[in-house]
């Protein structure tokens, strides 16, 4: 097949998941790619509410890029993670934070705004039951034509698969988590 008989999609729907590192880093490297294009992009966050150095990023570039750029962090923090699950918050809480950052996703794929929605560690509320895993598939189909919709976190749905058009699985080799050794702040987070 030659050069000239590819096509090109209006939008795609991108997919980071799997087990080793990479998958937040790769989402804010299409945040960076669709800014520096002239795009407008939302970045909604699930799970992470402390901070971390994506939050940091994202606000010190928003004044240089005004209303292209639009971040929301939801999230109560990690749930049923055993020794690192965030304390104090109940199920019940967890699960209202999980809703309504995607009642935020949800607005951004159906407003038309946005070139770009980023929806990084939905994977994981889906997979934690925080939400329900019919949301994933919703945001796929509501989107607009116009809107490309990047999903991250561990777990990404096997059946779900033949609703993206790029999917990564991050594999991991080694990490030095299973040593004991907590993350490094600019690396990991």
């Amino acid at each position: 097949m030659a050069f000239e008989d590819y096509k090109q999609k209006k939008s795609v729907v991108i997919v980071y998941t799997g087990e080793g590192k990479g998958k937040t880093s790769a989402s804010m490297g299409l945040m960076a790619r669709a800014l520096g294009t002239g795009w407008s992009v939302a970045f909604i966050q699930f799970i992470k509410h402390w901070n971390v150095g994506e939050h940091d990023f994202i606000h010190k570039i928003t004044p240089l890029f005004k209303d292209k750029i639009y971040f929301y962090k939801g999230g109560k923090g990690f749930y049923n993670a055993g020794e690192l699950s965030a304390k104090g918050i109940s199920e019940s809480e967890h699960k209202q934070a999980a809703e309504e950052t995607y009642q935020e996703a949800l607005k951004a794929v159906k407003s038309g705004k946005f070139d770009v929605v980023i929806c990084d560690e939905i994977n994981n509320a889906v997979n934690n039951g925080l939400l329900d895993k019919s949301k994933l598939k919703e945001l796929i189909e509501v989107r607009t034509s116009n809107t490309s919709l990047c999903l991250t976190g561990r777990n990404f749905p096997e059946e779900f698969l033949p609703f993206t058009d790029i999917a990564t699985n991050m594999t991991k080799l080694r990490h030095h988590f299973d040593d004991k050794y907590l993350a490094n702040k600019g690396i990991d987070y």
